[in-house]
């Protein structure tokens, strides 16, 4: 389990080394690297190297003391590629990872092969999207236990096991002590923006998602130009978890048309 120290932060990561075309991927709010154990057999299985890192304030990775975390989710992916000496990379995320995903791909589109943005808002700030999220996402749903907001009820019916390992990977992902403040992002991101981004993108949404629903990701999609949508069918907010051979078979046939 290596760390390495980078500014602002001692960065737990997991790299499965290889020659081919890396693919960095990015966790939710609610997991940690370990959530994209499904994943990581497929994609290197397909060739790829696989990176996949514990986002500050989750998992293993902690702030440094002696030094101020950086401000932005995009300065530790950035640093971390960096010392990783990696080039041209995919850049896969889901739900709270999608907002550091995209702000990097707008900051640094040169580096960015694709990039993947499943189930979730993308840290989109125009004021009609977060007045429709306050819709989707009233205060009853926020109050709900985790697995119930983020695990469809096929899922939790279906596989039980599944279900206890999501909840012990989230529970693990929590760190003890006061949170830390909530990194940003570089870019203010607006539906404007967005129109501007110039990396080939795919908006993943799973269709039983009721945190971010397929209708709120088709508004992304609709404002990045020539972004593909596709939907994972019986699939919640964890949709990389519930249906993973789905999952991973649409990201794999979109990224290696983009190498």
């Amino acid at each position: 389990m290596p760390f390495v120290d980078l500014p602002g932060v001692h960065l737990w990561y997991e790299d499965s080394g290889g020659s081919g075309a890396a693919v960095v991927l990015m966790h939710s709010a609610s997991g940690s690297a370990d959530s994209w154990v499904h994943q990581v057999p497929d994609f290197t299985t397909a060739g790829y190297r696989c990176v996949t890192y514990d986002r500050l304030g989750s998992g293993r990775s902690r702030s440094d003391p002696s030094t101020a975390p950086r401000p932005y989710v995009s300065d530790d992916l950035d640093n971390l590629v960096q010392y990783l000496g990696l080039d041209r990379f995919h850049l896969v995320a889901t739900a709270a990872g999608a907002a550091g995903a995209l702000d990097y791909a707008l900051s640094y589109p040169e580096r960015v092969r694709s990039l993947v943005l499943a189930d979730g808002t993308a840290g989109v700030q125009d004021a009609g999207y977060l007045e429709l999220l306050k819709r989707i996402r009233p205060p009853e749903i926020d109050a709900l236990p985790v697995e119930l907001r983020e695990l469809s009820a096929s899922y939790r019916g279906a596989d039980p096991e599944g279900t206890q390992r999501w909840i012990e990977i989230e529970r693990a992902s929590r760190q003890e002590g006061p949170r830390l403040s909530r990194q940003g992002s570089r870019n203010q991101v607006t539906f404007s923006l967005l129109e501007t981004l110039s990396v080939a993108t795919l908006i993943l949404a799973g269709d039983a998602d009721m945190r971010t629903p397929p209708s709120q990701m088709r508004l992304l999609a609709a404002k990045i130009p020539g972004a593909q949508f596709a939907t994972v069918p019986e699939a919640g907010h964890a949709a990389h978890w519930e249906q993973p051979e789905i999952w991973n078979r649409t990201v794999l046939e979109f990224i290696a048309s983009h190498q």
